[in-house]
């Protein structure tokens, strides 16, 4: 009985070849994992400035809202000579606020 040599020489070597091919494809998975467990690691951080900024808004969103008719109806009084000034009353709001303000 004879043995064919050619043929067994050309079965290892497709084995070879699928081999180097299953370790080139296990090394890229390799590869794309790690790269997937390194942006997995990424993170993102807020500067101080960020978040005072932040603050300012909500503040400003906050703050009540100017009535642009009212200061013109002022304005208007106070030309005309119509408003008249409550000496105890300013100087009781201006007690009020120098007292916030300790």
């Amino acid at each position: 009985m004879a043995i064919n040599i050619n043929n067994l020489n050309n079965q290892s070597q497709v084995q070879q070849k699928q081999q180097t091919q299953v370790k080139q494809q296990s090394s890229q998975t390799a590869v794309n994992t790690n790269q997937t467990k390194a942006a997995s690691q990424d993170s993102v951080s807020i500067t101080p400035q960020a978040k005072q900024l932040h603050e300012l808004q909500k503040k400003a969103a906050d703050a009540p809202v100017v009535n642009q008719k009212k200061i013109d109806e002022l304005k208007k009084a106070i030309s005309a000579g119509d408003y008249k000034v409550n000496p105890e009353k300013l100087a009781a709001s201006i007690a009020n606020f120098e007292f916030k303000l300790v």
